[in-house]
């Protein structure tokens, strides 16, 4: 007897479909051989099977079993065959061969027809059913492959949910899926998720109104949501950064809803967090002892998983103390930021993942927190900056300095734009973007369509020759400048970006006038 059942595996983000073949033959001593390159967890699914099936009445297979994973030049990670791996077990014996859904069994249409369907779960000893990682790649996967539906555990069934025109049936126990295959009941059917209605606004962790003072970095901080610039916060310890960045999310216009999905296909594949819609923005911050395969994604065996650069997708990444960093790990960061994707190539497969981000970074002027006066507190944060190579600040387009607060400031009332009102202005912003160029912000313009969107006026243009020449800046801080002035333009609601816009963007490139 041969039965097949489809299901997936992961690679990197996306799903995969592998088909769970079992074979049982009346000859030969019992065993059961599990082939297709399976990892650890995957071989120990046999156990979990047998001990799932006991405890729910059912009989363990008693004959010579051959499973096998197919393709089986794919690599299969995690616990999601279980499910699969048992229901095709107990469809293929002998006794259940009356009702195991291929087209000939005794139900008619009330019987699934199980190659239609596709499964994945993890089992627990007692039968009942975890939920699994990747569970929004594999609703995308069916539904591109019109099968007629999936079959997950009922934790895993809300973010399955989300992917528009996919049947998605919530199981809670083996027995459960075996008994809708032989059409002796029905699993509840995931309720839809409205993608649009679900999507919030990012609730501010902190609200730009309780940050005293600052200015000129709010300033640059709404630059960068209104464009989607990176930035980089330089000042000393106790001024604010760390409170300014945590606001930024807010300030954000909420996700789109392809933008939602996205992010919970990331997420669900990573598994990371409840199961669910992510209707937030990102916010990542991981800790400067972090490793490069933490913040780019990697893994030492198997498939690569994503790292905090993906997480952080459509969000934002805040990397403070960038210069206690790993240096390996911040030099990886040279592609993602340029490019908006990382691939991760490893010894079984590799992966590509979107990383397309707000990175926030911060860091003290010196190893001590500030700096101090005279030429040898230059000397000494030009020390600190060399931890931080020129190509990643080259790639960070606002270099931002942050000052002490002074005490008159901080006992004084809260004074400026809150994080609603500059939420509305950088909506508006991003509103005269779309309708211009589409769903492209203007930090990530390229060639003629930067040329284009950006063009300057006469004295905005002589401007620009005029601070090459002086700061030395690069081809690539020639473009960033322009697309910040186009930002600044489009918040201030004008079409034609002038030398104001200009002069403002080149204010923030400090470290190239450092560096001149």
């Amino acid at each position: 007897m041969l039965v097949t059942i489809p299901s997936f595996a992961l690679q990197g983000i996306d799903a995969v479909r592998c088909d769970v073949e079992v074979s049982l033959q009346s000859r030969g001593l019992p065993r059961i051989a599990l082939v297709g390159l399976p990892d650890l967890a995957v071989r120990e699914s046999i156990e979990r099977v047998k001990s799932a099936m006991a405890a729910s009445g059912f009989e363990p297979p008693r004959h010579r079993t051959t499973i096998s994973l197919a393709p089986a030049d794919l690599r299969k990670q995690g616990p999601a065959f279980d499910l699969p791996i048992a229901v095709a077990l107990l469809l293929a014996a002998p006794d259940a061969a009356d009702g195991r859904g291929s087209g000939g069994g005794t139900g008619g249409d009330r019987v699934p027809e199980v190659g239609a369907w596709m499964l994945a779960g993890e089992l627990a000893l007692d039968g009942s059913l975890r939920s699994v990682r990747g569970a929004v790649g594999m609703a995308l996967l069916a539904r591109r492959l019109g099968l007629a539906g999936i079959v997950v555990p009922a934790d895993n069934a809300r973010e399955a949910a989300v992917v528009e025109g996919m049947d998605v049936r919530a199981a809670g126990a083996l027995p459960e899926v075996v008994a809708f295959f032989r059409g002796a009941c029905v699993l509840p059917k995931a309720q839809p998720v409205d993608v649009r209605g679900a999507i919030a606004v990012t609730a501010p962790a902190v609200d730009f109104r309780e940050i005293r003072g600052q200015g000129p970095a709010k300033r640059a901080l709404t630059i960068a949501a209104a464009g989607g610039h990176n930035a980089l916060l330089i000042g000393p310890a106790g001024c604010g950064k760390t409170m300014m960045a945590r606001a930024l999310p807010g300030i954000m216009p909420p996700l789109e809803p392809d933008e939602a999905l996205e992010v919970t296909r990331i997420w669900s594949a990573a598994g990371s967090g409840a199961p669910r819609l992510v209707t937030e923005r990102p916010f990542r911050a991981p800790h400067h002892t972090a490793s490069t395969v933490a913040l780019v994604g990697g893994g030492a065996a198997g498939v690569p998983r994503p790292g905090e650069v993906t997480l952080a997708h459509h969000g934002v990444l805040f990397m403070d103390e960038l210069p206690e960093f790993g240096r390996s790990a911040l030099e990886a960061l040279r592609e993602p930021l340029e490019d908006g994707f990382i691939t991760v190539a490893r010894a079984h497969g590799s992966a590509r993942f979107p990383a397309r981000s707000i990175l926030v970074a911060a860091m003290n002027p010196t190893a001590r927190g500030n700096r101090g006066a005279g030429t040898r507190g230059v000397r000494e944060q030009e020390k600190y900056m060399e931890r931080v190579s020129g190509p990643i600040v080259d790639r960070i387009d606002l270099h931002v300095e942050v000052r002490a607060v002074p005490f008159e400031r901080l006992a004084a009332a809260p004074v400026g734009e809150g994080t609603a009102e500059l939420r509305s202005r950088v909506m508006a912003a991003r509103a005269v973007q779309r309708a211009r160029q589409g769903a492209v912000l203007n930090a990530h313009l390229r060639g003629k369509a930067l040329d284009a969107a950006a063009e300057l006026d006469v004295a905005g243009r002589a401007l620009l020759g005029e601070a090459i020449g002086q700061l030395g800046l690069s081809a690539r801080a020639y473009d960033k400048v322009r697309r910040m002035a186009r930002t600044i333009a489009d918040l201030d609601g004008v079409a034609q970006v002038s030398a104001v816009h200009v002069a403002e963007a080149v204010q923030y490139r400090v470290l190239d006038r450092h560096a001149g």
